[in-house]
């Protein structure tokens, strides 16, 4: 799990494990548990750049009914918001119920310094990120724009490809509710890569010493 770039499902594990599939299963959401970090960051500290978009997968249930003949749009979809520092090679994803100013700007916030460079595409939930950092700019999608010199949100895009080709085709369906511990999973390997000076051993290690402390259980 630690080495494969775009994970391995509990199907897999189970047939190399010679273990069942409930267990494979309940096993992988443990480690996903372990790499799962804790507690906000500061992006863009010093004035570093930081990259923010956001990604729709899967089908929320709870937007719309199973039944019902599926819409075009993203609003069934889950969200998913990802920062990247530039500076840093680090990346942190929360799964959001919705991509209101007012839902992701206290995000933001508590993840961003305040004297970072921020740099979107020109979706409306952005547009007055200026007020809140020290600078704001983005490119224009629509128009056909996505690099301005320094400007884009490439970086974030490669991040996106990666984990988008894990999730459709090594575990293919994903519940709301396990979410966060997939991104988890994508967001561990990507900051402990071999470009940020982690190898698969140390990448292991890591991994090792995020289980002190938790405990995956399932009481509801």
């Amino acid at each position: 799990m630690v080495s494969s770039k775009k994970g391995i499902s509990s199907h897999q594990l189970h047939r190399v494990l010679e273990i069942t599939h409930k267990s494979a299963w309940f096993m992988s959401h443990r480690i996903r548990e372990a790499m799962r970090s804790d507690g906000a960051v500061e992006f863009g500290a010093g004035g570093g750049t930081v990259e923010v978009d956001e990604t729709f997968i899967g089908n929320d249930r709870t937007i719309k009914p199973k039944h019902t003949k599926r819409g075009r749009g993203y609003a069934h979809k889950h969200k998913l918001l990802t920062l990247v520092d530039r500076n840093t090679g680090r990346a942190r994803s929360m799964v959001v119920d919705d991509l209101k100013t007012t839902t992701l700007l206290p995000i933001l916030k508590a993840n961003i310094a305040a004297e970072a460079v921020v740099y979107t595409d020109e979706a409306g939930q952005y547009v007055k990120l200026g007020d809140t950092f020290a600078t704001h700019d983005f490119t224009r999608h629509g128009a056909g724009e996505y690099v301005r010199g320094d400007v884009h949100t490439n970086t974030i895009e490669g991040y996106f490809s990666i984990f988008k080709r894990g999730m459709k085709g090594v575990y293919q369906h994903c519940a709301k509710k396990h979410l966060h511990r997939y991104a988890a999973e994508f967001e561990f390997r990507y900051n402990n890569r071999v470009v940020n000076g982690v190898d698969d051993v140390a990448r292991g290690q890591i991994a090792l010493r995020g289980v002190v402390g938790k405990r995956l259980t399932y009481a509801q």
